[in-house]
């Protein structure tokens, strides 16, 4: 029965939506592009308050409206697409916890501001002490309270953005710089290892050549490595010379 009356409200929508001019799908379209990014229940024009059925009730609703195959706006996919990742979006349990608790301190920071202007207007603070709560919930309720509230969501969600971009900055960078040390030390430890075994591939020249010029001097082959000589003009003075005699 359940199924049959599912089947039945999708065959109502199809009818209705076959019947909706080409300017009214070109206004939802317009409506969803010109949306704040940060906020999907803003796409998909519910509630702040929606529950997962109203979601997918509505995502149902507005895809039928901007499908690229009914809509003829040469934006109706880029819309098509916005609203298929709010959707996804709200009923993802992290991502509709965050963007809810987001929205609950927007409520406390008008609640607060609220609060502030009844201290000053006697009348509709004794108004609000009698009604127990009842005179805030309808105030809550008004377009103007909504309207406020739907800003302030904005400005939240952009100062939370914000933050999440300069951190995710940082950590880029950071990233690179690790990388960067880790090439630098790699080519360090690379040239270390070059110069050592050339080192030791020359080992047993280099012994030769200093037997050979330990037996006499021995003049030394071109292309051989001789011992090192001591320069008179050494800056480090490692050595002290002695004066040379002359007669």
């Amino acid at each position: 029965m359940g199924d049959n009356s599912a089947n039945m409200d999708d065959l109502l929508l199809k009818q209705f939506f076959a019947e909706v001019s080409e300017v009214e799908r070109d206004n939802e379209v317009n409506r969803i592009l010109s949306c704040f990014k940060l906020n999907s229940f803003e796409h998909l024009n519910l509630p702040f308050d929606s529950s997962v059925d109203d979601v997918k009730k509505q995502y149902r609703k507005l895809s039928l409206l901007v499908h690229p195959d009914k809509c003829k706006h040469p934006q109706a996919k880029e819309a098509f697409g916005a609203l298929a990742k709010a959707q996804q979006l709200l009923l993802e349990p992290q991502e509709r916890e965050y963007l809810v608790n987001q929205i609950n301190a927007a409520k406390e920071e008008l609640r607060a501001k609220r609060k502030k202007q009844l201290k000053k207007d006697t009348a509709s603070k004794l108004k609000s002490m009698v009604d127990e709560g009842r005179y805030e919930q309808e105030f809550e309720r008004s377009q103007e309270f909504q309207l406020e509230l739907k800003l302030k969501v904005r400005e939240i969600l952009t100062e939370q953005e914000w933050r999440r971009r300069k951190m995710q900055m940082r950590i880029s960078e950071e990233e690179g710089r690790l990388k960067k040390d880790e090439e630098e030390s790699k080519e360090m430890w690379k040239r270390k290892r070059e110069h050592e075994e050339q080192w030791e591939g020359t080992r047993e020249q280099r012994v030769s050549s200093w037997r050979d010029f330990m037996k006499g001097g021995k003049k030394v082959k071109k292309g051989e490595i001789r011992p090192p000589k001591l320069k008179t003009e050494d800056p480090n003075k490692s050595y002290v010379q002695r004066p040379v005699k002359r007669g």
